[in-house]
């Protein structure tokens, strides 16, 4: 399967629209359909499609499934009821985040991952848990913003509003079976279809369809990741690099199997300072998953940064003017400022991000900038800020230091913002009964 979309819908008459594909690390990517704009838009004025993470399905099965996971994720397993969904954090044992992804609980015995490292099959290794892992060729297809309910109830002909968040059941689309699931990373209504990869092109095909009087647009990699930004959602090797990559075990496991991401270190930091660069899950504001009701890799180091927290997550917002000085040197003689790139920056043709900025106050360092975006919808320039939690106050004043390490900086004056920035309608509060 190449990357969203499948590849044989490429025929169908709407196909005929405006598609850009690129071929990286000896796969398929769908870069950009309807323009970056329009793709940006989509979830705040209507939905969009994407199916980029296919086929990144892992089946977990055995009676110790359950016990290995309780062991190296921060979330507590005291209640997890089939037909539900969890957002696993792993940490390695300085309590920075390994990886994370969603796993989800589909029988007595029988659990999915997606969309995330391999981090649990290497600490499985390690351990004497009878557990049995499968590899599940799936697709994986996102519907996000407003009209996406309206979209997939229209795609199933079935009501779906009991579809609480975090949970997922079964439905029909184009004679499939699909699991629908409510969860996204646009921030509000968000959902994901999976089933058997052999069943997404005719799955694609019909939600598409479905979503034409509903503003549905096509996303592609160039925008998708801005959605991590506006919605509040820090992403491994995006807004920041998973600290499986520093344990030497890890990569040497990593090298031998299918998923060899490559990595571009980049920003203002140097690019040696990788601390920079990794996150805890106080850091990224997901404390909220942490409970100390099990043991779990990492335990002891959360123990002590919940009771004295150092850093945490917020929006900064980046002056114009300072921006517009950002593209105003590209049209002076000698070297200008490194360019933002529309609507991402960094974009993911550097490969999987390992990307820091200094954030300074007064002249000192008080965190670090990653995922810098260009919001179309909010007509600014947003990026996620780790910063000292007695600076985390909107309407802060910092600086950023735009460039990378060794060539020429830009001060970008930024204030703190709220976060997530796109504060409406947020998925686990629509009560999708009551819409109409």
């Amino acid at each position: 399967m190449t990357d969203s979309p499948f590849a044989d819908l490429r025929g169908l008459p709407y196909y005929e629209e405006p598609a850009l594909y690129l071929c990286l690390a000896n796969r398929i990517w769908a870069w950009e359909f309807n323009g970056w704009k329009a793709e940006s838009l989509s979830w705040k004025t209507g939905c969009y499609i994407h199916t980029g993470l296919s086929n990144t399905q892992l089946n977990f099965y055995g009676t110790d499934v359950q016990q290995l996971f309780s062991s190296i994720c921060v979330n507590s397993f005291a209640s997890f009821p089939i037909g539900s969904m969890k957002h696993a954090i792993m940490c390695n044992d300085e309590g920075l985040i390994a990886t994370h992804g969603i796993f989800q609980r589909n029988g007595e015995d029988e659990y999915h991952y997606f969309a995330a490292e391999p981090w649990p099959i290497y600490m499985l290794q390690k351990t004497r848990y009878r557990v049995d892992v499968r590899p599940e060729p799936a697709y994986l297809t996102q519907v996000a913003g407003p009209t996406s309910l309206a979209t997939l109830e229209r795609a199933t002909g079935e009501n779906l509003r009991d579809i609480r968040f975090l949970r997922f059941r079964g439905a029909k689309i184009a004679g499939r079976t699909v699991e629908v699931g409510r969860i996204g990373m646009s921030g509000n209504l968000a959902y994901e279809l999976r089933g058997p990869l052999e069943d997404g092109p005719e799955v694609y095909d019909a939600v598409y369809r479905a979503g034409q009087d509903f503003g549905i647009q096509r996303l592609g990699w160039r925008t998708y990741l801005e959605n991590h930004v506006e919605g509040g959602f820090p992403q491994s090797n995006w807004t920041f690099c998973g600290a499986g990559r520093e344990d030497p075990g890890y990569r040497a496991f990593v090298a031998q199997s299918p998923f060899k991401p490559y990595f571009s270190v980049t920003g203002s930091v140097d690019p040696k300072n990788m601390r920079a660069r990794l996150r805890t899950p106080v850091e990224v504001g997901w404390q909220r998953a942490v409970r100390f009701d099990h043991d779990f890799v990492g335990r002891k180091a959360l123990e002590e940064e919940v009771t004295r927290p150092r850093r945490t997550v917020v929006t900064l917002r980046w002056n114009p003017e300072d921006v517009i000085d950002i593209y105003a040197s590209l049209l002076r003689p000698g070297e200008e400022y490194k360019t933002i790139d529309l609507p991402t920056s960094p974009t993911w043709l550097s490969g999987m991000l390992a990307h820091a900025d200094h954030v300074l106050k007064d002249g000192h360092e008080v965190g670090v900038s990653s995922g810098t975006i260009y919001s179309y919808y909010f007509r600014e320039v947003l990026s996620l800020g780790t910063i000292d939690v007695n600076l985390a106050k909107i309407g802060t004043e910092l600086v950023v230091q735009w460039g990378d390490h060794g060539g020429r900086i830009k001060s970008v004056r930024a204030t703190v913002a709220r976060y997530p920035y796109l504060a409406e309608g947020r998925n686990d509060r629509v009560q999708t009964e009551k819409l109409a």
